[in-house]
């Protein structure tokens, strides 16, 4: 099998690839931020959803055949590896300071991640065009939402299994501009857990997660693409409705749940909060994660316009 011609790539392309994944790798940290917002606003996200669709049957086909070589023709692998150590140098800076922030000053650390997250809401949901069905959608996802968040109590198990089943149910939405990966972590209880183990460089603690990355992002992209193409409206207003009903799990402000003795360890209840210094610092920080989930969407629309005018 001949392998696919690519384009040459130079440094330059290289070095801005680097950059892009430096960009990712902070978004994806930040519940509210995702990777794939990152990956369109910097131009490569289609290129990036065709490399890791090389990961097919075919590839499989030549290592099961021991093609080493033509397998490795078969994969934009330098594009990979560049972007993929962007992302990772990015993560491994970031999970100390918000890993302390976490531990330290957990209500305004909240309050920004609720602004991201308010912000991606209603920066996909001005893309979509609403019909009932995709208002149905909505409902439907953010309904589900509310509902499974209540369900997961407030200490998760950090098992294998779960880290497993975390990581693939993560990277789907990481790949999806708008969608935080990091956010599927919190909502699931995995998130401090995970930049606990960065920041402490337990990667074997994480090894489970980051399998999961890998077995999900595969067949997703393949999933991904074919629901864009054919139920795009709808396919995204469940997805919104998954993240308006997920903000339960965001909102900063909570007080102890009443102790029910013996059993499960039941999630702190939100309350509303009082007019006090750290209020007023959790709803500027509120607003400037907003304000800049608003502003990298107008980059990715300025973007769009660029390349639509281009191609006229």
């Amino acid at each position: 099998m001949a392998a696919t011609q690519r384009p040459a790539r130079g440094l330059k392309h290289y070095l801005y690839t680097a950059f892009t994944g430096l960009t990712m790798g902070a978004a994806d940290v930040v519940p509210g931020v995702s990777g794939g917002t990152m990956a369109f606003i910097m131009g490569i996200y289609e290129e990036l959803v065709d490399a890791l669709k090389t990961f097919n049957w075919r590839l499989l086909l030549l290592l099961v055949r021991l093609r080493f070589r033509d397998a490795v023709a078969a994969i934009p692998w330098r594009f990979l590896v560049v972007l993929g150590a962007g992302i990772a140098v990015s993560v491994l800076v970031l999970a100390g300071p918000v890993g302390w922030l976490l531990d330290h000053h957990p209500v305004p650390l909240f309050a920004f991640f609720l602004g991201l997250v308010l912000a991606s809401i209603v920066t996909v949901a001005a893309e979509l065009r609403w019909s009932v069905t995709a208002v149905a959608c909505l409902l439907l996802g953010a309904g589900t939402a509310y509902w499974l968040v209540g369900l997961v109590p407030a200490v998760m198990p950090h098992d294998a299994v779960t880290l497993f089943l975390s990581g693939a149910a993560a990277v789907t939405a990481m790949i999806l501009p708008g969608i935080s990966g990091s956010f599927i972590l919190l909502v699931l209880g995995q998130y401090e857990f995970a930049i606990d183990a960065i920041r402490d460089r337990d990667f074997l603690a994480i090894l489970p997660l980051a399998k999961g990355a890998i077995c999900g992002i595969l067949p997703f992209v393949r999933i991904l693409s074919w629901l864009l193409r054919r139920h795009h409206e709808i396919t995204l207003a469940l997805l919104v409705g998954f993240m308006a009903g997920s903000l339960r799990k965001v909102w900063p402000f909570k007080a102890a749940a009443p102790s029910l003795g013996e059993g499960p360890v039941l999630q702190d209840v939100n309350v509303l909060p009082s007019a006090d210094g750290t209020f007023w610092l959790a709803l500027g920080l509120c607003v400037l994660g907003f304000l800049l989930v608003f502003s990298l969407n107008r980059m990715a629309e300025t973007r769009v316009l660029d390349i639509e005018s281009n191609n006229r």
